[in-house]
C-alpha cells in the first residue's frame, strides 16, 4: 500500500487538486476564467507529471502556463490573407472606437430605456439615428442581425404567397452552400426567374409582372463579375416599372466611394427610386454583423413591426457597435483599402530587413490583395508581402507560442511554394507583432503545431 503524504496524490506523489488549485495565480484565474477552465488546466498538468513529462513540483506551473487568455476559444488573429473582408476571419474587425462602445454596452445599459423619463424607449434609438443620418435618402431605417436575415424578413413580410421577380444572372449564391432561392422561397414567397444567366431586359420584367406581383428584387452579384455580351437592367428604369423595387446591394456600402466607384451603395438606389434597400454591416461598412434595412417610411416600419422581427432583432452590443462605426473614426476596413502601396511597400521592406537580418529566409515581393466578403468583385488592389518558406505556415497559425498565447496567430496565403504575409489587411501598429510571430515560429519548437 503507498504511503499517503498530506497534499499528495499516491500516484508519482503528484499535488492533489485542491492544494494546486490554492496556488495565488489559479486561485486569481478561477475569478477571471471559472472554474471549469482553471480546473481543467490543473487535470492536464496532472496527466503530465504522472505520465513523467514534468516533475510533480511543476505542475501548479504547467497548469498556469496552460490557461487560455479569455473564457471563450476564440483565437485572436493577424489577416495577413491580403482578403480584407474575410469571412473566415470573422470579416470587418471593429475599429477601437467600436470596440470600446461594446465594453461600455456590455453590462446593464438604457439600450431600449428612456433615462429621462424612466420609462421605455425606442430600442437602439441612437444607433438607428445614426444609421438614418448616414444614408440621406432612407425614410426610415431597421436593424437585424444579418443581410440574409433582412432578405428573409422582407420576403416573409411582402411576399409570402406571392411573386418576387428577379433576373436569371442575379440568383447567387451566398456563401456556403446557402443559394438566395432557396433562402426566399423559404418564406413561402414564389420565385418568378426572368432573362437569362447573362443578358435581362426591361421588357423581360415588364412582362412578368402581374396581380401576383409582390416586389422586383435587384441583387448586386457582388461576389462575382460577369463579362461579354451581357445586359441588365438599372434600378432607376424599374422604379420606372410601378412596382416596389427591392435593392440588395449586399456588400454594404452606403454612400458612393471613391476607392470603388464600381460598386453600388445603398444611398444611390435609393434615390434612383428603389423603395428599399438591404446591407451587410459588417463588410464595406467595417462594423458587426448586422442586416440594415433601408428605405420608404411605410415599408420599413411593416417590416419591423411583423412578429418576425423579433426574432430577427440584434442585442445591445450590436447596436453599440453599429453606431460607433456609423459616428467613429474611419473603420480597419476603410483604412485598409485607402492605404497607399507606396506606405505597404515600404512597410514590408522594413520588417523583411528585419527578419532577414535575425536569419529568416525572408524578402519584401510586390503582390495584389482583394476585398472580399462579396465586395468589388474583380478589384485588385496593389500591396506587398513578406515572402517565406511555406513550413512556416503552420506554426505561425496554431504552433506551440499561438497556443502559449505568446504571439497572435497569423494566417497568410500560399503562392508559387512559398508563404505570404500580405500587409493590406494587417494594421500598421501590428507589423512588430506580426514579426515576432514569425521569429517565435522559426525558434526552436516554434514550428510545433496541431495537425
Amino acid at each position: 500500500m503507498p504511503i499517503r503524504v498530506a497534499g499528495v496524490d499516491p500516484r508519482r506523489r503528484v499535488p492533489r487538486t485542491d492544494v494546486v488549485l490554492a496556488d495565488p495565480r489559479l486561485a486569481a484565474a478561477r475569478e477571471q476564467l471559472g472554474g471549469t477552465l482553471v480546473k481543467a488546466a490543473v487535470s492536464q498538468a496532472q496527466e503530465l507529471a504522472r505520465a513523467g513529462a514534468i516533475s510533480p513540483a511543476s505542475v501548479a506551473d504547467a497548469a498556469v502556463a496552460a490557461l487560455p487568455p479569455t473564457a471563450a476559444s476564440l483565437t485572436p488573429v493577424i489577416n495577413a490573407t491580403g482578403v480584407i473582408v474575410h469571412t473566415n476571419l470573422g470579416r470587418a474587425p471593429l475599429s477601437a472606437a467600436a470596440r470600446d462602445a461594446v465594453r461600455a454596452a456590455a453590462g446593464w445599459t438604457d439600450v431600449e430605456f428612456d433615462l429621462a423619463s424612466g420609462k421605455r424607449g425606442r430600442r437602439g434609438a441612437g444607433a438607428l439615428d445614426a444609421l438614418a443620418r448616414a444614408v440621406p435618402a432612407a425614410g426610415a431605417v431597421h436593424v437585424v442581425n444579418n443581410n440574409a436575415a433582412a432578405l428573409v424578413l422582407t420576403a416573409t413580410a411582402l411576399a409570402a404567397g406571392r411573386e418576387i421577380i428577379v433576373s436569371r444572372g442575379e440568383l447567387i449564391e451566398i456563401g456556403d452552400g446557402f443559394r438566395l432561392p432557396d433562402l426566399l422561397q423559404s418564406t413561402g414567397a414564389r420565385i418568378r426567374e426572368v432573362g437569362t444567366t447573362n443578358r435581362t431586359a426591361l421588357a423581360d420584367y415588364q412582362r412578368a409582372i402581374g396581380d401576383g406581383t409582390a416586389f422586383i428584387l435587384k441583387v448586386h452579384p457582388s461576389n462575382y463579375v460577369i463579362e461579354g455580351f451581357t445586359a441588365s437592367v438599372g434600378v432607376g428604369e424599374l422604379a420606372g416599372l410601378g412596382v416596389l423595387v427591392v435593392g440588395d446591394i449586399g456588400s454594404g456600402l452606403l454612400r458612393r466611394s471613391p476607392l470603388l466607384p464600381g460598386e453600388p451603395d445603398a444611398d444611390s438606389w435609393l434615390r434612383a427610386g428603389a423603395g428599399l434597400v438591404t446591407a451587410s454591416g459588417d463588410k464595406l461598412l467595417g462594423g458587426p454583423q448586422a442586416g440594415l434595412l433601408l428605405g420608404e417610411a411605410d415599408t420599413v416600419t411593416r417590416l419591423a413591426r411583423h412578429p418576425l422581427a423579433r426574432a430577427l432583432r440584434v442585442d445591445k452590443l450590436t447596436l453599440a457597435a453599429l453606431e460607433a462605426t456609423l459616428t467613429g473614426p474611419a473603420p480597419p476596413v476603410t483604412e485598409a483599402m485607402a492605404a497607399t502601396p507606396e506606405s505597404i511597400r515600404a512597410r514590408a521592406e522594413v520588417q523583411a530587413e528585419r527578419l532577414a537580418g535575425a536569419g529568416v529566409d525572408c524578402r519584401a515581393v510586390l503582390v495584389d490583395a482583394t476585398v472580399g466578403g462579396g465586395g468589388g468583385p474583380g478589384v485588385r488592389l496593389p500591396s506587398a508581402a513578406l515572402s517565406l518558406p511555406e513550413s512556416l505556415a503552420a506554426g505561425l497559425r496554431s504552433g506551440a507560442a499561438v497556443r502559449r498565447g505568446d504571439v497572435p496567430a497569423v494566417v497568410g496565403r500560399i503562392e508559387g511554394g512559398r508563404l505570404l504575409l500580405d500587409l493590406r489587411a494587417v494594421a500598421p501598429a501590428d507589423d512588430e507583432r506580426l514579426a515576432g510571430a514569425v521569429l517565435a515560429a522559426v525558434a526552436p519548437g516554434g514550428a510545433e503545431h496541431r495537425g
